[in-house]
């Protein structure tokens, strides 16, 4: 039995290696600030969140299918809840109920498997209950599936059968085995059997019990006790491990229940905090992979919306058939912000989890990649421009065609002229393969020989500034202009206007 509320035919795993650009995407998009609002403090909420973030699905009938699950969620948050519960209590259970010592030792095997297959068989009921009475509810084929599974699966012929079973394996009348003679007379074939139903007209008129031979061990007698032990160890030993394996059984699927559930809560989580912010959200349509589409209304930074005292200005971007985005304009007018909205809406929409936006309509992607600067630090062993050269070339040896890739400030290390002429080199060699880059930059050079190409498919974004030097930190189509504005900086930051005078 499968939850399969991640994927329509297989589990979700949770615990697979990640992408080796995982750490990267986890700096430079911010992601800690949204996988703590998902997890508020549960680990293995967070664990999942950040899986389902990392792996790529780039079926849009995958993350459709994600979605609709995600609605139902939305509309029955406590039912979800009241499943994660169960699923995490099953977990709990089976693991207090643990024999420390003699665990490989037949008999206590038996005993501790019945003990937590009649648990699971409590657990199990609870869960067919909860889908019996709230399936009617639930419209997406995820939740439909399992509900339906669950009601033919787990019938009351199951449960009746299953309990008479366990119930026979306690041995109210003793063990029936059975065994050959082998060699030396020692015991072999050891079988256990299920011992004999006589009706009750054939126990009342029985005119004589059949012959039988038995023998007694005196009570005092530890070690005929032990070797009687081992006799009924040998008959158990087979009906011992079948329960075991059924135990496992259902304990990983209570488990991937909790995992795959635990995706949804993480996200229940998320929304409640930005809807706390009274910040939009939407389900996002995405697009077969090979085509170029990136159209969002209303785009917000999540990390920012969760940590900032005010309401984030949110940005619209038409990219549809653009594979190369520049982003220039005013410091410190909500470039880096932008594009890192775009990296985290494009991964929440492939992790089949709403959009921070009023709505969005992308490819789906084969992944997302970043090239952000990094401040040089004592570890380095390579100057700023050689490691920028060497992190973006292990960042294309690892990007598929028709990857996204978000360069921030990339090339900045070395002069304008330098690093202008090192970036157009690489851009045009990635556009020209099927990557879809997002650049921000301030190497004015670079941004003006781009704009002067005059390519259908660059698109020229820049950060707004007012007359009076005010950000407004909204991204709006513009042409690059020669500067960047830091004389309002310097304004700002020593209260007076920075003198323009010729050097002699």
């Amino acid at each position: 039995m499968k939850a399969h509320l991640m994927y329509r035919s297989r589990d979700f795993a949770a615990g697979t290696e990640l992408p080796s650009h995982a750490t990267d995407l986890r700096k430079d998009l911010e992601l800690d600030t949204m996988l703590d609002a998902m997890a508020e403090g549960d680990s293995f909420l967070r664990g999942v969140a950040d899986a389902a973030l990392l792996t790529t699905v780039t079926d849009p009938d995958a993350i459709i299918y994600r979605q609709q699950i995600l609605r139902d969620c939305f509309a029955q948050p406590a039912v979800v809840t009241q499943m994660y519960q169960l699923a995490v209590e099953a977990i709990e259970r089976e693991h207090k109920q643990y024999y420390p010592l003699l665990i490989h030792s037949p008999d206590p095997v038996l005993h501790r498997s019945i003990e937590v297959l009649e648990m699971f068989l409590d657990m199990l009921a609870r869960l067919k209950n909860i889908g019996a009475e709230h399936s009617a509810e639930f419209t997406s084929e995820g939740f439909t599936t399992l509900f339906t599974t669950l009601a033919r699966e787990l019938d009351d012929t199951f449960f009746r059968s299953a309990r008479d079973q366990l119930e026979q394996l306690h041995f109210p009348q003793g063990a029936l085995l059975s065994a050959t003679l082998g060699e030396g007379n020692k015991g072999e074939r050891y079988v256990l059997h299920e011992p004999p139903h006589r009706r009750w007209w054939e126990r009342i008129f029985a005119m004589q019990e059949p012959v039988s031979y038995s023998f007694e061990i005196a009570d005092r007698d530890i070690a005929g006790a032990q070797a009687l032990g081992d006799l009924k160890g040998q008959g158990v030993i087979l009906v011992a491990n079948a329960l075991a394996q059924s135990a496992d059984h259902i304990l990983s699927f209570f488990r991937m229940l909790r995992t795959e559930l635990g995706f949804y809560i993480g996200a229940l989580n998320l929304a409640r905090h930005l809807a706390a912010l009274d910040e939009p959200i939407c389900f996002p349509e995405p697009t077969r992979p090979g085509e170029t589409v990136f159209t969002c209304t209303g785009m917000y930074d999540v990390a920012l919306s969760l940590t900032a005292e005010d309401r984030v200005v949110g940005n619209d971007i038409a990219a549809d058939g653009n594979t190369l985005v520049m982003i220039t304009g005013a410091n410190q007018g909500g470039k880096s912000r932008f594009l890192r909205s775009v990296g985290l809406t494009q991964l929440m929409m492939q992790a089949g989890l709403f959009a921070p936006a009023q709505s969005m309509r992308a490819t789906a992607r084969p992944g997302v990649y970043t090239h952000f600067k990094r401040e040089e630090d004592a570890a380095m062993q390579r100057g700023k421009l050689d490691e920028e050269l060497h992190r973006m070339s292990r960042t294309i040896d690892l990007m598929p065609t028709n990857a996204m890739l978000l360069c921030n400030e990339s090339f900045a290390s070395t002069n304008e002229r330098e690093g202008s002429q090192i970036a157009s080199s690489i851009l045009h060699g990635l556009v020209d393969t099927g990557t879809t880059v997002f650049f921000v930059t301030h190497m004015f050079d670079l941004a003006d020989s781009l704009h002067t190409e005059a390519s259908d498919t660059t698109l020229f974004l820049r950060a707004e500034r007012r007359p009076d030097g005010e950000r407004t930190f909204r991204i709006i189509p513009g042409a690059p202009l020669p500067t960047s504005f830091g004389e309002d900086l310097y304004q700002r930051i020593f209260g007076v206007r920075l003198e323009h005078s010729s050097l002699i």
